[in-house]
């Protein structure tokens, strides 16, 4: 993943994982069939994105753009229904009293694709912050 720098300071880092399906509840993230990259059959499927974002504490109360998008392997997007699969948000973290100065903040996020259908071949999440690519999760779709 990249570590990027703005203005000195460390941008949003974030850990991305692959599953059935995601939970987030009081800061945790619940996972259910995670860790695949290979998925037998097009669909239409069920598919997750466990998320946890780290964000750096000079930038609580600052609002961030999440994006994650779902490209094929080759590097265009993947569409479904002449549509780019794609899921976008702001996320802002604020601190919690009582922690030390200079913690890095959490920020779990869990997005659940209902009904998703793909035609076989490699495909990769892309999650972007900021408009920094933040971390890349590939799979594989087998007839």
């Amino acid at each position: 993943m990249p570590d990027c720098a703005r203005d000195g300071d460390p941008d949003v880092k974030a850990t991305m994982l692959l599953a059935d399906a995601v939970q987030e509840a009081g800061g945790k993230l619940y996972v259910l069939g995670g860790g695949w990259s290979i998925r037998r059959g097009s669909g239409p499927f069920q598919m997750a994105l466990a998320i946890k974002l780290e964000v750096p504490w000079t930038d609580a109360n600052t609002p961030h753009q999440v994006v994650a998008e779902l490209l094929t392997q080759d590097g265009p997007p993947a569409v479904m229904a002449g549509n780019p699969i794609k899921i976008e948000g702001k996320v802002e973290v604020g601190r919690p009293p009582g922690i030390p100065a200079g913690t890095a903040l959490d920020a779990p996020m869990a997005l659940n694709i209902n009904g998703i259908q793909l035609d076989p071949g490699g495909y990769r999440w892309q999650l972007t912050v900021d408009d920094e690519v933040v971390a890349e999760a590939s799979f594989l779709v087998m007839a």
